[in-house]
């Protein structure tokens, strides 16, 4: 579920949920039509303000405008599902749960509000609430790659280390281009000593994403353990000009959620650097 309905929040949704050490976008949904009158041009113009108001980053405003969407349509599923992602881009966890249990309540068999109320849990460091979430999706859809991620992530944060690694790779596997679940799959491995094929993923995805931070800043980390300082400066260069928060520790191990390995490694760059 790489976004399926709207790919242009991707970027933002991603930011958002780095922050919660989630590494995979929320799943925006369409308004279905509803039986019970209402103003669809006021309707469609409210909807729109709210997706601008998302990819603007402005997303107290976007829950302002769900919750006056909800006030003409409040058996729409969906419209609470998104109401809760905006929650979730606020930190509001609680009460985007509230909002995915409605829209849940409301159409039990969508498998989109489960994976955004296990991202809200994983916020709550509610591991294995989370992964029940996760599984209720892959129930609906096996083939749903952002809940083998996210349940690979929940397991990582339980220590499950090789059950988070086969979740990863069948993420990647599914959705080939699906950066970010490479990069945990490379990180997981390792974390239980691969390392040189820690290192060999790692240098793909920085060869076929050279944007992509994280796997750059990764690459940093194991190459300086591994003996190859030159190439781990080249690499940090890259990363933190990209993105300067892999200067701080603390973010890596507790925001993104790098495996202990990894972070051990990078700070280990960091204090000889």
């Amino acid at each position: 579920m790489v976004n399926r309905i709207f790919p242009s929040l991707l970027a933002v949704l991603l930011v958002c949920l780095l922050g919660l050490g989630i590494s995979f976008p929320l799943s925006a949904q369409t308004i279905a039509p509803q039986s019970i009158p209402v103003e669809v041009d006021s309707l469609n113009d409210l909807r729109n303000k709210a997706f601008t108001a998302t990819n603007e980053g402005r997303f107290d405003q976007a829950e302002i405008y769900w919750t006056q969407i909800l006030e003409q349509i409040p058996d729409n599923p969906a419209v609470w599902s998104n109401r809760g992602n905006s929650r979730v881009s606020q930190n509001k966890l609680e009460e985007a749960i509230a909002d995915y249990n409605k829209a849940i309540e409301l159409a039990p068999d969508a498998p989109d509000p489960y994976l955004n109320r296990g991202t809200a849990l994983e916020g709550l460091k509610q591991w294995d609430r989370a992964i029940a979430d996760y599984n209720k999706v892959l129930e609906l859809d096996p083939t749903d790659p952002a809940a083998y991620n996210n349940r690979g992530n929940a397991e990582a944060a339980k220590g499950e280390w090789e059950k988070a690694i086969a979740d990863y790779k069948k993420a990647a596997d599914l959705v080939p281009d699906y950066a970010f679940a490479r990069a945990n799959y490379a990180i997981a491995l390792y974390q239980v000593g691969e390392t040189q094929e820690a290192i060999r993923q790692l240098k793909n995805l920085s060869r076929k994403y050279p944007q992509f931070a994280d796997a750059r800043a990764a690459l940093t980390a194991a190459l300086w353990v591994d003996g190859k300082q030159g190439e781990a400066e080249s690499n940090w260069v890259a990363a933190v000009g990209l993105d300067r928060r892999y200067q701080d520790i603390h973010w890596v191990a507790h925001v993104r959620r790098w495996s202990p390995a990894m972070v051990d490694a990078l700070d280990r760059f960091l204090k000889l650097q």
